[in-house]
């Protein structure tokens, strides 16, 4: 409950920004931090040897000299993304002067390398996060952990409001972005039960997060690559304006995302590891119990969103964002693979992390390939209809390893998809109502 309701009030909060800064900035300046963001994001799934999983899942999940050994590791991977972002700025800035990239994509916008530069540097800040959030994801500590979330995201609102007083431009999304990280980070050394973090490196502790997140880090590259992929290849085939439009869609099929992933691996990760180390007999039992919950809202939300996503566009946002409508409706049905995810964090679970990377190499293979192709054949909503189309491209080999670790029931599952039906129709009827209002 705590993971729903944090979450729930976190995307209210952030949905309550977007649609306020959209009346204040322009939609090209979205284009531009999305993009942004999604490389910062991909520097740091580069460089992910899973620190929080291996905290969860490791016995010595709560020795001060495992922790402090992460911290480090932590902190030097910080100051190692920022280095490594302003390189790539300048790389950037090199490209376009030299007209290696299309002067009408998102890569050639003026403003992208100083404000990837200035954003970068939420690595720094994060990297020096306390090891007491990592210590509270293996306690399920949900409560204060919400808590700080949320603090710090009414942090960086405040923040944005304050520079767009003075200034509408996109600074004023990085602006929120940097003081959001900064209190995230003072919040979790001083808010935190834990252990108080110093400069300290022990071999063997190094050794055993290394080993365990070799595989974690592989996932997250492929993960990366097939989650923020999308952005990537659009960025380089579309203008700044219909990425912005695209991140729109892509903000309210992720809310719904976003709160499932949470608890998968705030509440589903912790006690999945908990049973395979106590009692693994009783697994399957409880995997379906998550998997309820998760597939009745992912099925019910794709369906009201795929039959109104239209309407709900025209309802939260002015006349310039009325194409993200078709977006959203469109990106939905993507939903319905979600509930799948959840066998990942029964395979780290089971300490098998390398299924995790087995699991999405298919899914990367077709994005990658199919996307562009569609785009050049049937334009940007084909490219669209490509990238729902990764999402379900992995399925086969997902089922394939629950049914090889005992984790399958077909009845179950096929009752589940009763959900969509009910959606579809709430949505039409949501639909119809705003076309009778409007």
């Amino acid at each position: 409950m705590w993971s729903l309701s944090g979450f729930a009030l976190s995307s209210a909060i952030r949905l309550g920004s977007n649609l306020l800064m959209t009346r204040l900035l322009a939609p090209e300046m979205f284009g531009v931090m999305a993009l942004a963001f999604t490389i910062i994001m991909g520097l740091s799934m580069f460089s992910d040897v899973g620190l929080k999983q291996n905290v969860v899942y490791s016995r010595r999940g709560h020795d001060s000299i495992f922790l402090n050994t992460a911290w480090v590791l932590q902190a030097s991977r910080g100051l190692m993304l920022w280095a490594i972002a302003c390189c790539l700025c300048f790389a950037i800035f090199l490209a376009v002067r030299l007209n290696f990239v299309s002067s009408s994509s998102v890569y050639a916008a003026p403003s992208l390398p100083y404000v990837l530069a200035a954003l970068s540097f939420s690595a720094v800040i994060s990297g020096f996060e306390s090891t007491k959030f990592l210590e509270g994801s293996r306690s399920v500590l949900l409560g204060k952990i919400t808590s700080i979330e949320i603090i710090s995201q009414i942090a960086g609102l405040v923040a944005m409001l304050v520079w767009v007083l003075v200034d509408r431009s996109v600074w004023a999304l990085v602006a929120g972005a940097l003081t959001s990280s900064l209190i995230r980070t003072i919040l979790s050394h001083t808010l935190l039960p834990g252990t108080r973090n110093r400069w300290q490196w022990d071999k063997e502790a190094g050794r055993e997060i290394v080993h365990y997140g070799k595989w974690i880090l592989l996932a997250s590259v492929l993960g990366f690559l097939v989650n923020s992929g999308d952005r990537l290849i659009l960025g380089g085939l579309v203008d700044s304006t219909t990425l912005g439009l695209y991140a729109i869609a892509s903000l309210i099929v992720g809310s719904l995302e976003g709160v499932l992933s949470k608890i998968m691996s705030d509440v589903a990760f912790p006690a999945f590891s908990e049973i395979a180390r106590d009692r693994i007999a009783d697994l399957k039992k409880s995997y379906y119990r998550v998997l309820f919950i998760l597939a009745s809202a992912s099925y019910f939300v794709s369906g009201v969103f795929i039959s109104s996503g239209q309407s709900l566009i025209n309802l939260l946002y002015d006349r310039r964002y009325e194409d993200a409508g078709w977006m959203l409706a469109l990106l939905a049905a993507s939903l319905m693979a979600m509930p799948f995810r959840l066998s990942t964090q029964s395979f780290l679970a089971l300490g098998l992390p390398k299924l995790q990377s087995y699991t999405v190499i298919v899914r990367l293979c077709s994005l990658f390939l199919v996307t562009p192709i569609a785009f050049n054949y049937a334009g940007l909503q084909g490219a669209l209809i490509a990238i729902v189309f990764s999402h379900f491209s992995y399925l086969p080999v997902i089922i394939f390893y629950n049914v090889r670790n005992g984790l399958f029931d077909l009845s179950k599952e096929l009752l589940l998809l009763v959900w969509l039906p009910v959606g579809l129709a709430v949505g039409k009827i949501f639909s119809l109502v705003m076309g009778w209002l409007l």
